[in-house]
This record gives structure tokens, C-alpha cells and sequence, in this order.
């Protein structure tokens, strides 16, 4: 009992708590917008609290420079027809307390009906709920508030744009080269399982190993969209766009690995016999194992623009011929070999296109 207390408690910690915290320089572009957003509108509308301007760029300053103009966008199309409900209402019908229920029920309603995204639906009901609490009765303040909305969402976009834009290319490139390396790896424990017993626990660690490049390979496409995102529209994005071309390309074709190397290896699991080490035919068939994770480390290195590591030549590949296959072995082998000729042709076309 006591353990499914504490197990509940670590997951209702888990529901609200990030596993990573905001980066320091967004917590101060934020604080750097909101001030600005508080002393131009105060500007613009002196006698008024600038509370939907502050908001605004407190919103808009996202992860990336895409998402605050669509942040800043998705917030002045709330705050419009937010602004149009509250002040609609409160001409009809005064400021009757029922108003503010009334108010989130028909922003409800709105973004049904035209299907707007959860938190537009919810910049509607804030926006028409701050109205009527602070007695906006005429179109004319529900004007000025769009308009402080306007400019706390512009300022925020452009704080977020031009006091050091966030660029995530460099988590993204250092995965898929890590990538790289782990597939090389998994390529480097088959030719070993060819050549060396293995006891049924190490085959299946060949295997996990293997599995885990498929939840990476997920892992990089998501961070690979995360620094595509960050350089739309960013000023910086120039200096770094070439090394995400690059580590998009490699990635692509490094999919097609990875699912010949997961193949191979739930292969060699499935039907590994320890004799198969003394078959002749596997002894060339480990070495080209080899020879493919060599040339595709060295294909990571070549795609790595940054990199001042010394390059190897690649190993290429070797004539190999079973001519007389072995009775009990013959499907491993001949699985194996027609996978590494896939895996082959892949590497060989990313090495034809440095």
C-alpha cells in the first residue's frame, strides 16, 4: 500500500514537474519582454494597466522564433473575438454575474464549431473573462485592447528573434552522429557473433542493442524537426542551416540502416548456432561486417562540416562468393548477406554524395 502511494505521488510530481528546466536565457528574454511590453504600452495608453500587453509577450516569447509568431498570432485572434463577445454581452446585457459563465460557454462554442486548437479556445475565454472583470462596456476599450495586445505579441516576437534567437541544431547533430556510431556498433557485434561463441544472454544483448537504435532513431527525427523549427525566421539561421542539410541528409538514409541492422540482428538471434563460427563462409562474411562499420563511421565523420578529426579512407567492400552453402546454416548466412548488400548500397550512396 505504502509503495502505491509513493509510486502515485512520484507520477503526480512527474505530471507537473519538467524533466528539463528552462533555459536561463529564456526566463530573462521573458522578463525583458514584459518590461518592454509594460512601458510601451503604457505609452500608447497611459491611464490604462497594461495587463493584455504583458501577456502577450510573455506568451510570445517560445522556444523558437516560428512558434512566437504563431503564439503572437494565435493570441490576437483570441483576444479579437474574445474582446467581441465581452463587449457584446455587456451591452445586451449589462454586468450580471452569470456573464463571466456565459462567457467561457460561448467561447466554447466558437471554438467548436471552427475547430480552433485548445489554446485558442482558452485565449477566447481568458480574453472576454479580463474584459468583463475590468468593466470594458464600449468598443472602444475592447480597440485599445487589442491593440496592447498587438504590441506586447510584437515585442515578444522580436525579443525572441533578435536578443540571441535559440537555435537547436546542435542537439539534433550531435544525435545523429551518435546514431551513427551505435549502428557502426551493432554492425561490429554481428561480425564478432560470427566469429566468437556467444552464450544465449549476449545474442540477446546483440538484439536489445539493436532495438534500442529504432527508439533512438525516434529521438533523432524529433529533435531533427525541433532545429528545423528553430531556424524559421531566424536571423541567425544562415551559419547553421548548411550542418542541419547535411545532418538531415545522413539521417535519412541512416533509417534504412537502422532497419537493416535491427533485421540482422533479430536474424542472428533467432538462429544463431554457436558451430556457425566454423563455418568457412562466415569468415569473409564478418570481415565485410567489419568493412560496413567502418565506412559508416566514416561516412559520420565526412558529414560532420565541423569536425577536425583525421578521416580515414573507407574500407569499401571485398569480392565475396559463397560458391557451395553450408546445409544447416545456408538461411542465416544467406539473410545476413542480403541485408549487408542493402546496408551496403546505402552507405555506398551517401559516400557518392559528399
Amino acid at each position: 500500500m505504502i509503495r502505491s502511494f509513493s509510486r502515485a505521488g512520484r507520477q503526480l510530481t512527474e505530471s507537473f514537474v519538467r524533466t528539463e528546466r528552462t533555459p536561463f536565457l529564456q526566463v530573462v528574454k521573458s522578463g525583458i519582454a514584459s518590461l518592454l511590453a509594460w512601458l510601451a504600452c503604457l505609452l500608447v495608453f497611459p491611464d490604462a494597466l497594461p495587463i493584455f500587453g504583458i501577456i502577450a509577450a510573455l506568451i510570445c516569447v517560445q522556444d523558437n522564433v516560428s512558434q512566437s509568431l504563431n503564439k503572437s498570432i494565435e493570441r490576437l485572434v483570441g483576444v479579437v473575438v474574445g474582446v467581441a463577445i465581452a463587449v457584446s454581452a455587456s451591452i445586451f446585457f449589462g454586468k450580471a454575474p452569470w456573464l463571466f459563465v456565459a462567457a467561457i460557454f460561448v467561447s466554447l462554442l466558437i471554438g467548436w464549431a471552427f475547430r480552433l486548437t485548445g489554446p485558442s479556445t482558452t485565449q477566447i475565454a481568458i480574453s472576454a473573462m479580463l474584459v468583463i472583470a475590468l468593466g470594458g462596456e464600449s468598443l472602444a476599450y475592447g480597440a485599445e485592447r487589442i491593440v496592447e495586445t498587438a504590441i506586447g505579441g510584437a515585442i515578444g516576437v522580436l525579443v525572441n528573434a533578435f536578443l540571441i534567437a535559440p537555435v537547436r541544431t546542435s542537439p539534433a547533430s550531435i544525435a545523429v552522429h551518435e546514431l551513427v556510431e551505435h549502428t557502426a556498433q551493432s554492425l561490429d557485434r554481428i561480425a564478432t557473433s560470427l566469429t566468437k561463441k556467444q552464450t544465449f544472454d549476449e545474442m540477446q544483448d546483440i538484439l536489445m542493442a539493436a532495438r534500442d537504435l529504432r527508439e533512438e532513431r525516434r529521438e533523432v527525427h524529433t529533435l531533427l524537426r525541433s532545429a528545423r523549427e528553430s531556424l524559421k525566421l531566424n536571423p541567425r539561421s544562415r551559419h547553421y542551416r548548411e550542418q542541419l542539410l547535411a545532418d538531415d541528409e545522413l539521417f535519412q538514409r541512416l533509417q534504412h540502416i537502422v532497419t537493416q541492422v535491427l533485421g540482422m540482428s533479430r536474424a542472428l538471434a533467432d538462429g544463431y548456432d554457436p558451430d556457425i563460427i566454423n563455418d568457412p563462409a562466415v569468415e569473409g562474411l564478418a570481415d565485410e561486417f567489419n568493412r560496413a562499420a567502418h565506412d559508416l563511421r566514416h561516412v559520420g565523420y565526412r558529414f560532420n562540416l565541423e569536425s577536425d578529426e583525421i578521416i580515414e579512407p573507407p574500407a569499401l567492400t571485398a569480392p565475396y562468393r559463397i560458391v557451395v552453402p553450408n546445409a544447416e546454416h545456408w538461411v542465416l548466412i544467406g539473410a545476413l548477406m542480403e541485408d549487408l548488400r542493402r546496408t551496403r548500397i546505402s552507405i555506398d550512396e551517401l559516400q557518392q554524395g559528399e
